[in-house]
Formats: C-alpha cells, sequence, structure tokens
C-alpha cells in the first residue's frame, strides 16, 4: 500500500470516528450523511489527482453518494466517466485507481464507462438509470459531466420510468410482505421506509417537478404541512438507519428482535412496568411508516396524474361525493371542515360501492388534515355513532372499508383507545402482527366466514355463520377483544370495559350488548377449555356451559376463538386444535340442547359407534371383546370411536402378544400421523417412546397413556413433521419398525437433544413456569408447564418425570409460535408428599431451562 493511501486511510477512519461521535452527542441525521460524503469526497478526489488522468475523464458519484448521503456502512457507488473507450495503458492505470479506492478503506461499487455506453445501459437497466438520476460530479471533466446530464435528460422517458419504478415498488413491497408493521422491518426496503420517499423523488424528478419536498410544495403536488411532514418521516429512519449501522459495525438496515432494545436506548426510550423500550421504539417507527404509506399514495396520484393526464368524468353520488374514474372525491374541498360527519360518511359509501376501489388524492388530502376534527363533541354526536355503526353492519367490503379507515388515522381518531394499539408489538412470541393489524386480520377471519368462496377454508364456521343473526355483533367484539393491550392488568377485563361502553354509546340492546361484552372478557376461555382440560370429563363440559349459558353465546364465542387463534400467526393454528375447539362446541351443544352428560352414556354411545366401523372391516361379531375386557371406561372416554375403531382392527388378536406392537396411520383430521403403541408396560415407556419422535424432530401435538388391566400400555400420539406430506407411505413403515426397535431396548435413555432456542425466543425469553395441583376431585394431579419452544423439550420433561414415576394418563402439547404450553394428567403415590412435589417442581424447572 502507498503512502497516500495509508495516509488516506488513516484519515478517512479518523474522520468517520470524529462525525459518529458527534452524531450521538447531538442526533442530526443529515449532518452525519453530509460530512461522511464530503469526507470520502475529499479522500477520492486526492487519490485521483495522484494518477494524473486524462482531463477528459471524470470521477462521478452515483446512487445514494450522488445524493450526497453516506450512511457510515453503505457502498461508495462510483462511476469514471470517459470521453472514449480506454487504451491499455489507461485501462491499467483505472484498475490502479480503484483498488487504491479499496485500500483506502471504501466499500466502492463502480463502472467504467463512455457516455453513449451509460446511455446505452441505462435504456435497458431501471436501477442503471435511477442511479444516473442522481449523478453528482467528484472530480475531473465538468464539460464531459454536463454533457452526459443533458443527453441522460433527453432520453428520459418521464411516463416509461413512472411504471417502471411504481412497478418495481409494488413489487419490493409484496417482498417484504406488503405491509409496513413487519415486527422486524427493513427500515430502507420495507413499505412505507426509506425507499418508499426515494421512489417519489426519483419520479418527480425524471418529470421535472422537483427533487426535494420543498420543491414539490411549490409545484402544488403537496402542502406545505405534508413537506414538512414527510421531512420528519424522512430524518426519523435515516436516524435509526445510521444507529443501525452503528451498532451493528456494517451495512445493516433491519430492526430485528436482536437490537430493538439497544437501539431503542439509544434513542432515549426506557423500559417501564407495562411496555418495553423497544416497544415504544417501534411503535414510534411504524406510526412514521403509516403517514409515509398515505402521504406516499398521496404524491403518486399526483405525479401520476400529471404524467398521464386522464379527462375528469364525475358521476354524482350524492351532494358531497362524486365519483371519479373508480375513485371517490369530494365535491368540494372544504367538505370535511365544513361537515366533519362526512369523515364518517365517505367510508359509509366506500362499504356501500363496490365499484369505488380507492379515494382521489384530493380526498385523501382533505380527510388527512382534517381528522382533527374528530374530537369528543364528534364522538358523542348521535348522527356520527349512527354512521360508524352502520358502516361495522355493512354485508360486505367490511375489512375493506375498516382498513381504510386505520390507513387514513380515521379509525384510531374515532376509537381513542384503538389508536393507542396502533403499531403495538406483542411480544408473546406468537402474535406476528401489531395489536391493531391482528384485530383487523381477526374481523377479516369472520367476515371470510360469511363468504362462500372460502367455505373450503373453514367449512364448519362457514356453516355456523349462514345462519347467525348479526354478524356485525362480532366485527364490534373482535374490534374490542385486544384493545387494550399493552395498559397493565388484565386486557380482557379492560377490554371489556371499553366495549360496554360502545355498545351504550351506540344504542346496542341489552342482550347484543351483553353477548359482545362476554366475547371480550371470554375471548380466551374456549381455546383454554379445549386445548388444556380433558373434554372426556362431563364435569369440564358442564362448567363450560354454564359460562356461555345459551347456543347464540356459544356460537359467537366458537367462531371469534377461530377467527382470533387464526389471527395471531400462519404457525399458531394446525388441524388438531381446531378438531379440539370444534369438539368441545359439539359437546357443549348435546348438553345446551338438554342431554345430560352421563359417562355411561357417553361410554355406550362411543362403543356402538366403534362397533358399527369394525362391522365394516369384516371382523368376527366378537372380535373385539378380548381386547375390549382389558380396557376401563377412562379409555373408551378419551378416545373417539373412530379411534377405538382403528386400534381394536390392529389390536384384537395381538391382546398377550409379546412383542411391542406399533401401528402408524394418516391422522383423520388431515394433518399429521397417529401412532398407536401396545407393549407390556414398563416404566420409562412414555420417555423412550419421546427420545424416538426427539431423535426423528417429530412434533408432538397429542398424547393419550392408557395402561389395561393386565399390565400393557396403549399410548397414542399424534405427531407431525413438514415431510409427512410428501412420503407419508414410506415414513410409515419406517416409524413402525424404528419404534418397534426402540421400544423393545432395555438400555439407559439416551440424553436428550439440545436444542437451539429461535432467536425469537432468545430475544424475548419465556420466563419457565411450571404448576402443579390436584383436580377437583382429587383423584388426579394436572401438571401445567410453560417455556420457549425448542428441540428435546418434551422428552427432557418425560425423563424428570420416569426418574420420579410418575404416571402419565394424558398429555396435551400446545405450541403459540415460539412458547409451548404443555398440560399433562398424572398421578403416583410420591406426589402425596409435599417435598417429592417441590423437588419434581424444581428438577422440571432445570430441564426447562436447559
Amino acid at each position: 500500500m502507498s503512502s497516500l493511501a495509508q495516509s488516506l486511510k488513516e484519515e478517512l477512519k479518523a474522520e468517520r470516528q470524529a462525525i459518529i461521535s458527534n452524531f450521538l452527542a447531538d442526533s442530526k441525521p443529515e449532518k452525519l450523511l453530509r460530512s461522511l460524503c464530503h469526507s470520502v469526497d475529499h479522500a477520492l478526489t486526492r487519490a485521483w489527482k495522484k494518477f494524473e488522468l486524462p482531463e477528459t475523464a471524470a470521477l462521478i458519484a452515483v446512487g445514494g453518494y450522488g445524493r450526497g448521503e453516506l450512511f457510515p456502512h453503505s457502498d461508495v457507488d462510483l462511476l469514471i466517466l470517459l470521453k472514449a473507450a480506454p487504451d491499455a495503458a489507461l485501462q491499467a492505470k483505472l484498475e490502479e485507481l480503484v483498488q487504491m479506492f479499496w485500500d483506502i478503506g471504501l466499500e466502492i461499487g463502480h463502472s467504467i464507462r463512455t457516455i453513449d455506453e451509460c446511455l446505452s445501459e441505462s435504456a435497458a437497466d431501471i436501477t442503471v438509470q435511477t442511479s444516473l438520476l442522481e449523478a453528482r460530479q467528484v472530480c475531473g471533466s465538468r464539460t464531459l459531466f454536463c454533457a452526459l446530464q443533458e443527453q441522460f435528460a433527453a432520453a428520459m422517458n418521464p411516463r416509461a420510468f413512472f411504471r417502471a419504478k411504481t412497478l418495481e415498488m409494488s413489487q419490493r413491497h409484496v417482498k417484504y410482505e406488503d405491509t409496513p408493521y413487519s415486527l422486524e422491518p427493513n427500515c430502507k426496503e420495507s413499505p412505507g421506509g426509506l425507499r418508499d420517499l426515494q421512489v417519489i423523488l426519483w419520479v418527480a424528478q425524471a418529470a421535472g417537478l422537483g427533487n426535494s419536498w420543498r420543491t414539490l410544495a411549490e409545484h402544488g403536488l403537496i402542502t406545505a404541512t405534508e413537506a414538512r411532514q414527510l421531512s420528519k418521516k424522512e430524518r426519523t429512519f435515516k436516524d435509526i438507519r445510521i444507529r443501525l449501522h452503528i451498532h451493528a459495525g456494517r451495512r445493516e438496515d433491519r430492526l430485528i428482535f436482536d437490537v430493538q432494545t439497544p437501539i431503542a436506548e439509544s434513542l432515549g426510550f426506557k423500559t417501564n412496568e407495562t411496555r418495553r423500550a423497544s416497544e415504544y421504539l417501534m411503535q414510534h417507527y411504524y406510526w412514521a411508516a403509516k403517514a409515509v404509506t398515505q402521504l406516499n399514495t398521496i404524491l403518486l396520484q399526483n405525479i401520476e396524474a400529471q404524467l398521464f393526464p386522464l379527462p375528469a368524468c364525475p358521476k354524482t353520488i350524492n351532494e358531497r361525493f362524486n365519483e371519479v374514474n373508480g375513485l371517490i372525491d369530494i365535491a368540494q374541498d372544504d367538505l370535511f371542515t365544513n361537515q366533519p360527519s362526512a369523515m364518517l360518511e365517505i367510508f359509509l359509501l366506500m362499504a356501500q360501492h363496490e365499484e369505488l376501489k380507492g379515494m382521489t388524492a384530493r380526498t385523501m388530502r382533505a380527510l388527512w388534515h382534517a381528522r382533527f376534527k374528530i374530537d369528543a363533541s364528534f364522538r358523542r354526536d348521535p348522527e356520527n355513532r349512527a354512521l360508524f355503526l352502520k358502516i361495522l353492519q355493512m354485508p360486505q367490503r367490511i375489512t375493506f372499508t375498516l382498513r381504510l379507515m386505520n390507513q387514513v388515522s380515521i379509525l384510531g381518531r374515532y376509537l381513542p383507545n384503538f389508536r393507542r394499539i396502533i403499531g403495538q408489538m406483542q411480544h408473546d412470541l406468537f402474535h406476528v402482527y401489531t395489536v391493531d393489524q391482528h384485530i383487523l386480520m381477526v374481523i377479516r377471519n369472520i367476515r371470510r366466514f360469511t363468504l362462500s368462496e372460502h367455505a373450503h377454508e373453514y367449512p364448519f364456521c362457514s356453516q355456523l355463520m349462514a345462519n347467525f343473526a348479526q354478524p356485525w355483533l362480532l366485527y364490534i367484539a373482535a374490534l374490542f377483544h385486544d384493545i387494550a393491550k399493552g395498559r397493565g392488568g388484565d386486557h380482557s377485563k379492560l377490554g371489556m370495559a371499553d366495549a360496554r361502553r360502545f355498545c351504550k354509546d351506540h344504542g346496542l340492546s341489552k342482550d347484543d350488548t351483553e353477548l359482545v361484552v362476554f366475547l371480550v372478557e371470554h375471548h380466551l376461555t374456549m381455546s383454554q377449555v379445549a386445548q388444556k382440560q380433558d373434554l372426556s370429563d362431563p364435569e369440564v363440559i358442564q362448567a363450560f356451559v354454564k359460562l356461555v349459558k345459551n347456543e347464540r353465546r356459544l356460537t359467537a364465542l366458537y367462531l371469534l376463538t377461530v377467527a382470533d387463534i387464526r389471527g395471531t400467526s400462519p404457525k399458531v393454528w394446525n388441524a388438531w386444535k381446531g378438531k379440539l375447539l370444534e369438539d368441545l362446541y359439539r359437546m357443549s351443544v348435546r348438553v345446551l340442547g338438554g342431554e345430560t352428560p352421563s359417562t355411561d352414556h357417553e361410554l355406550k354411545n362411543r362403543q356402538e359407534d366403534a362397533l358399527k366401523t369394525l362391522r365394516l372391516y369384516g371382523l368376527p361379531r366378537d372380535a373385539h371383546e378380548a381386547l375390549w375386557q382389558k380396557l376401563d371406561m377412562a379409555y373408551f372416554l378419551r378416545h373417539e370411536a373412530a379411534d377405538i375403531a382403528w386400534q381394536t382392527r390392529v389390536l384384537y388378536d395381538k391382546v398377550n402378544h409379546a412383542e411391542p406392537v406399533v401401528k402408524c396411520r394418516l391422522s383423520p383430521i388431515g394433518e399429521g400421523l397417529q401412532v398407536a403403541v401396545y407393549a407390556k408396560d414398563q416404566p420409562d415407556l412414555f420417555a423412550r417412546i419421546c427420545s424416538y419422535f426427539d431423535r426423528k424432530n417429530f412434533s408432538i401435538w397429542d398424547a393419550k397413556i392408557h395402561t389395561t388391566k393386565h399390565g400393557y400400555a396403549l399410548d397414542t400420539f399424534l405427531v407431525t413433521e413438514p415431510v409427512f406430506a410428501n412420503s407419508y407411505r414410506d415414513i410409515i413403515n419406517l416409524i413402525e419398525h424404528e419404534l418397534t426397535e426402540t421400544v423393545k431396548l432395555q438400555t439407559s435413555l439416551p440424553a436428550p437433544t439440545v436444542g437451539r432456542l429461535s432467536r425469537l425466543s432468545r430475544t424475548f425469553p419465556v420466563t419457565p413456569k411450571v404448576d402443579l395441583r390436584p383436580d377437583e376431585r382429587g383423584q388426579y394431579y394436572i401438571l401445567s408447564v410453560s417455556a420457549s419452544d425448542r428441540a428435546g423439550l418434551l422428552y427432557s420433561i418425560a425423563k424428570v418425570l420416569n426418574r420420579h414415576k410418575i404416571n402419565l394418563h394424558t398429555a396435551k402439547i400446545m405450541t403459540l409460535g415460539e412458547r409451548v404450553e404443555d398440560v399433562f394428567l398424572v398421578d403416583s403415590p410420591a406426589l402425596n408428599n409435599s417435598r417429592m412435589q417441590i423437588q419434581l417442581e424444581t428438577e422440571l424447572l432445570d430441564a426447562l431451562h436447559t
């Protein structure tokens, strides 16, 4: 490395450190970006002069560097512009120059081109065209640079450029989930981020409408207030991106969970009793992204109108609104100021008219500026309350309308408590949406229950919804079920009070109000009963029926529960959870219809249904008797008739079989495999079976453990793994063979797999909990455990239970995203000793922490 390169490298490093230190002291992002840019300009100019290049050559900054902005670890994009193609000597000199740029510590992206080559590449590649749009001379020939600018401007087709950039933006939005509310957004590329702001300036500059927010305001594309808003949001994103680069020590634009807390703290956000510092940061980010998304829509519509003027063909909707080319438009600019109730009327009209695809930029802008008119007196106005209720009661477009109301900040203005949860994260390891987006997703799911085109997704829900009067009451319940998240306290109780007040203010009947309030208060109850309690116990069903009281409330709670679970994360819902909820619903309907839950009655029904199925297999009429005589009532109550028939068919002639029997089939619920293990009982059998599933990386959704009267274990498992769907026949044969051999072994149990926690679980760990208490009749103990999910967790628990000689009867395995909540029904003489209980709980906690 030459002495000049070494000197420039040291100077650049010292200047960068000083600039970053100044930024951390004064928090002025624009100053840092300009200072870093000037520092690099100076170093490049000195290097350029050392090589004594032709006077006709020029060094051009392009891309972000050309814009005069350089983030701490961004690439430096350069164009070496030549008048003619270089000869060998010049080519060698340029290669030395580029090497020197690298030697002084810059990560550069470079090209060496003539003007003709620049224009040719620009015509073929929108990325090259965009980078040249922001070209800036660093040093060298001013004449050559001006010639490039003139010819580039002459070749620019603003319309084609607009189309290309907006299509590119749409593709980018899809790549980033088409939402600004990603829990780990890319502050540069995600919707509503820096790139969206840059797209506006690029298309405006290409159209000759300006290249700054101020000049766009001067051209009338935005107001001065909007220009200030955009400038403020841009500064927010730049500040965050700079801190990301500094924290990571490299180019990093993603606000991943690991960095959210340190970035939040560097911005001055503090953790308190109800919320983390990172939650404040992310809400700050989402509010900025939401504003950018809205203003982006307004600006791009205005620029498009300038580039592609269409004849205005307004059609009158009413005296206040027109339809213009499929968009709703206000009749007067001051409509919302003079008639604030029109801010709700416009959404009612959009719900009523399916031909309306959106709003004109003029309308959206007027709505944006008038939203502050929605105050306490507005919310008390009977006319406005009636309008809002009509929107919720619309039979179509409810999801579209509410999402648009949220996007343009009207929903949060009308419901102040909803405004508090806009952009609020949920660090419970299974919600993958912010609270407001989760609520809107739940409403979407309820709406889909009413649509025939989605009946294949939720067939039972669609059937129930078809006969459910006033589905809009479910929308209200969904709107309030999580509205109190983040306030501290029980969000169900707090949300219930909000819902009651809303219903009273909006004139709902007593019965409708009580239904909504019940749903908000108990929106978690049905899933907890279905997934954590023993549905074969008549007392569990009786207690649940006593709570719901009637079939209308039961149906509403079932529909809301399914919509809620499916609205948390694509990973949380599965067919097994769906079956548990449906089973609880159907059992409750029978009790509400007058049937008295009786173990004898249920036992008789299941045995008769199982025998009907067995006859279809052509077995002798008495084939089942040898096995059934060895099974007690608990077995028949905990297994469905179809499962009893299947197990009987494969085991009827193996009742006293000396070797273990393992049988496997596709689960009747449509997901996973059902595995039955029949073998002479042994103390470590459950743990041994779990060790096999652990090695195979199978997830266990459910386990039923039963011991026959003659000392055989009959255990059934529901397991799943992504590859099952592709090669289930081979996997069934493999499981039956390998698990049989595993059960035969009498060797010591292997050590559990030490699975790594996911990044999400490491960032937001779940404090492991163990709860052991007797059931209401004192016959069994209910063991509940919760922890962050990882491979080998259930096997680790099974080993502890085996070590303490705990008898396991059932296991309900509930995975909520990155968290597990497992419930085991157990018994053992050792559990009558309080000291042994404490020791068991302690060892289980140690296993959960491992």
